[in-house]
């Protein structure tokens, strides 16, 4: 059985890359404000967020970046020429390197990540109501969809 999308469907999921391309766009035009290219800027944000217990090495950031190895290696050379990441042996395995980012990149990250955050409360509910569109089933969007009917009657 193929399912079948309607005009609606459509256009919710072109609205809903519309929102994200939008929030992409400021933030590659952020990035580049601070003098950062804008992987360079998801890279060190990546590292600052990795979740609890994720060693920061190249292999985990190339992960969360949806990028090859060798590309996220060539980014953690710009930054750390640029003084915003450090790198450092691992201790019980001297082979192993660990990435974290210096006081330059912190304040810098820092920064970044409150004009995102206030860029977010002012685009967030138009992102998350397309997000939301796009999810709905056809029943779901019937019921919350305004009836014509009911506007003639009452108009």
């Amino acid at each position: 059985m193929t399912a079948q999308l309607t005009l609606a469907d459509y256009q919710a999921l072109a609205e809903l890359r519309y929102q994200i391309r939008r929030f992409l766009y400021f933030s590659e035009q952020a990035a580049r404000a601070a003098a950062l290219e804008p992987r360079q800027h998801q890279l060190m944000l990546a590292l600052k967020g990795l979740p609890e217990g994720v060693r920061p090495r190249i292999g985990e950031l190339a992960e969360r970046l949806q990028i090859q190895h060798h590309s996220t290696v060539e980014l953690v050379n710009r930054l750390a020429a640029g003084g915003y990441v450090r790198r450092q042996r691992g201790g019980e395995d001297r082979r192993e390197v660990l990435l974290s980012l210096t006081p330059k990149g912190e304040k810098v990250l820092r920064e970044l990540s409150l004009h995102h955050k206030a860029e977010l409360r002012m685009q967030g509910p138009a992102l998350v109501g397309a997000l939301k569109r796009a999810m709905q089933t056809r029943e779901e969007a019937a019921r919350t969809r305004p009836d014509p009917a009911r506007k003639r009657r009452s108009g």
